[in-house]
């Protein structure tokens, strides 16, 4: 029998209230900047083992919890993060990424206003593993992988603007360098160029939606997540 750590009714219902999506093969959850997706060499508790913990509470399984890792989001980032709830679903959805199938859509608030107020940027990034930072470069160079994504200006205030960002490649931090390389860096995004950090350590960047074709009923799923930025936006 599979061991898994028991919630409170607290943690419990707050797990439950930010799934945005479930069936049989998937668990779509509205992560919180700060969490990880994975296991990393933090050893902090990732996503994927607190969602086994859950669902093993939730459906009181005796056994084993699968729980499969398609697409990750960034520590810093918040908002859509899709897992496999078996390894059929987890091995379609690995594939349907790496062949572009599925589209995502970002928030951001950028201290600065991108000029013009949409547009498609390119960039050739170049990633540091040591630094784990991504340069971005205008023309080809060695090592760098082609970078593309959309941008469109939805809401300007004196401090920030909300940027809301289309991705057409999926490269490493490709959105908050590319932002960064037109001189619009994330609030709070300390490693690519904001003067100042957020409370919490996240950044203002936030997976907003996310449509794909159904691993096993091949219909068309579309997602969103909220995020609550309005208390920024009216400074």
């Amino acid at each position: 029998m599979a061991e898994y750590r028991t919630f409170s009714q607290a943690e419990f219902d707050d797990i439950a209230g930010r799934i945005l999506y479930e069936d049989n093969h998937l668990l779509v959850i509205n992560k919180r900047a700060g969490e990880i997706v994975q296991g990393d060499k933090t050893g902090d508790e990732p996503l994927s083992e607190t969602l086994k913990a859950f669902i093993a509470q939730r459906d009181s399984k005796p056994g084993r919890v699968f729980m499969g890792v398609p697409h990750r989001l960034d520590r810093p980032v918040s908002g859509i993060a899709l897992f496999a709830k078996t390894s059929k679903a987890l091995e379609r959805m690995n594939e349907a990424f790496r062949l572009g199938e599925v589209h995502k859509t970002y928030w951001a608030l950028s201290v600065a206003r991108p000029e013009p107020a949409e547009g498609e940027l390119r960039h050739f990034l170049l990633r540091n593993e040591k630094q784990n930072k991504s340069y971005a470069r205008n023309t080809p160079s060695e090592g760098a992988k082609e970078a593309r994504l959309r941008y469109k200006v939805l809401e300007d205030t004196d401090r920030y603007h909300l940027v809301e960002v289309e991705l057409l490649t999926g490269r490493h931090h490709q959105i908050r360098c590319q932002l960064s390389a037109i001189g619009c860096p994330i609030k709070g995004d300390l490693k690519y160029g904001a003067p100042r950090s957020n409370k919490d350590g996240g950044i203002c960047l936030h997976a907003r939606r996310i449509s794909f074709v159904h691993p096993v009923r091949k219909e068309e799923v579309v997602v969103e997540a909220p995020v609550d930025w309005s208390p920024i936006l009216k400074k």
